[in-house]
C-alpha cells in the first residue's frame, strides 16, 4: 500500500513530501475515451462527488463511491483483522491498532473526510468489489491551479489482496482525476519494502522520482519512502483503465 495521508495535506509543492494516513498503499488523461466514461463534473468541486467504475476482475466487481458513516463496521472489521499486514505501512499514531480502527472511531475520521470533499481538497472513496466494502482510495491535498496536482493512497482488505482489486481502483481514480477533476499531476510514495505495492504502481505506469530518506514515522520509526508521480501527458488515450483492459488485467462491466 501507499500510505493514506491524513485526510489533506498542507503546502501545494510537496505533494510527495508529507504524508501520514494513505493505506494498498502506494506504501497507498487521455482523450475523449477517458472524459466519455466519467462522470460530469459535479458537486461542490469538479469530480466529486462521485461513483465509478465498474471494472470486473477475478474475485469480482471492483467499483468506487464516496465513504459513508455505515461503513464503520465492516471498515473497523477489515482494519482490525489486517493489522498484522497493514502496520508495517501505516504511519505511527497514539493509541493501540485497536483503539484507532475501533467502530467508535469512524464516525469522526468519516466527518473530516466528507468535509475535505466538499471543501475540494480531497476525493475520499470506498472500494467495494461485488458491493462490499474492501478498501480506501484517498486522493488527497488536492491543489488546483497553477499546480493542479495531488497525491493518491490506498489500502485494500488482505483477502482480495494480489487479485487486481487495488490496481484496477486506483486506475479509475487516475483516470477521473485526469479528466473530470482537471488535474495534471498525481503523486504516491511508498517503502522500498512493500513489493506489492511497487507492482501496483508499476501495472499502473507510475513513474519513479525519487527517495525521501526518513520520510515518514511508519510503524514506530523513520522510513525511507520512494517518490512515484504521473502527469496527465504520460496517459494513453484510452486512460490507464483501457490500458489495463487492453492488457487483459480487467473488464469493462
Amino acid at each position: 500500500m501507499s500510505p493514506t495521508r491524513p485526510s489533506t495535506r498542507p503546502s501545494a509543492s510537496r505533494s510527495c513530501r508529507r504524508a501520514a494516513e494513505r493505506g494498498d498503499r502506494a506504501d497507498g488523461a487521455g482523450g475523449a475515451d477517458v472524459a466519455h466514461a466519467l462522470p460530469e463534473r459535479t458537486g461542490r468541486h469538479p469530480g466529486w462527488p462521485a461513483r465509478l467504475g465498474a471494472l470486473r476482475v477475478p474475485v469480482g466487481v471492483v467499483e468506487l463511491r464516496p465513504v459513508r458513516l455505515r461503513d464503520a463496521s465492516a471498515w473497523s472489521e477489515i482494519r482490525i483483522r489486517d493489522e498484522r499486514t497493514l502496520t508495517p505501512w501505516e504511519p505511527s499514531a497514539p493509541g493501540t491498532w485497536a483503539q484507532r480502527n475501533a467502530v467508535v472511531e469512524w464516525p469522526a475520521r468519516w466527518a473530516l473526510l466528507r468535509s475535505a470533499g466538499r471543501r475540494g481538497t480531497a476525493l475520499p472513496f470506498a472500494v467495494t468489489c461485488d458491493g462490499r466494502l474492501v478498501g480506501q482510495v484517498m486522493v488527497g491535498n488536492v491543489v488546483r491551479e497553477p499546480l493542479l496536482s495531488a497525491y493518491v493512497g490506498y489500502w485494500c482488505d488482505s483477502r482480495v489482496s494480489g487479485a487486481g482489486v487495488t490496481t484496477a481502483a486506483v486506475a479509475l481514480v487516475i483516470d477521473h482525476c485526469f479528466s473530470a477533476v482537471g488535474l495534471h499531476r498525481l503523486e504516491a510514495t511508498v517503502r522500498p519494502e512493500n513489493a506489492a505495492s511497487l507492482r501496483v504502481l508499476e501495472k499502473l505506469g507510475f513513474r519513479r522520482e525519487g527517495l525521501f530518506a526518513r520520510y515518514l514515522d511508519v510503524d514506530g520509526a523513520w522510513r525511507d519512502h520512494l517518490c512515484f508521480a504521473m502527469t496527465v501527458e504520460e496517459v494513453p488515450a484510452g486512460g490507464i483503465v483501457g490500458r489495463l483492459v487492453g492488457r487483459g488485467l480487467a473488464e469493462r462491466v
